[in-house]
């Protein structure tokens, strides 16, 4: 089994592109669907099927990844396999706060790499493509 869908979550359109490309790299057969605040990802998430991960990340306008999370938690009773924390943030405070969600799996630095791809996919049971 694979990954067949991500959902990247990023207000910045380098760090989107970046994710896009590494994930075709790691998988050019993972479905990419893209939200630049976390209330596009909400709306996303309300009107498809739910994604096997998502990477989202923590400062951006409009909503921020914690008050994601937050709704996410409140609005969805099924969550997605692995939900991981991707942001330029070096603080131990973002990353505990972050790791307080049953459902965060993961917290890695900008940007996006193979080896990320690799351990979300460890953590749902898959093996490498």
């Amino acid at each position: 089994m694979r990954i067949h869908s991500i959902l990247v979550v990023d207000d910045d359109e380098n760090d989107q592109f970046i994710c896009e490309y590494t994930i075709r790299k790691f998988d050019p057969s993972i479905r990419v669907l893209k939200a630049f605040d976390g209330t596009e990802a909400l709306d996303i998430l309300r009107n498809e099927e739910i994604p096997d991960a998502i990477i989202l990340d923590i400062n951006m306008p409009v909503m921020n990844g914690f008050e994601f999370l937050d709704r996410y938690a409140e609005e969805f009773e099924q969550h997605a396999p692995v939900v991981a924390m991707l942001t330029s943030s070096h603080l131990g405070k973002d990353r505990e706060r972050a790791m307080q969600y049953s459902f965060v799996k993961s917290y890695f630095e900008k940007p996006l790499q193979s080896d990320h791809l690799r351990i979300m996919a460890e953590l749902l049971g898959h093996k490498e493509p």
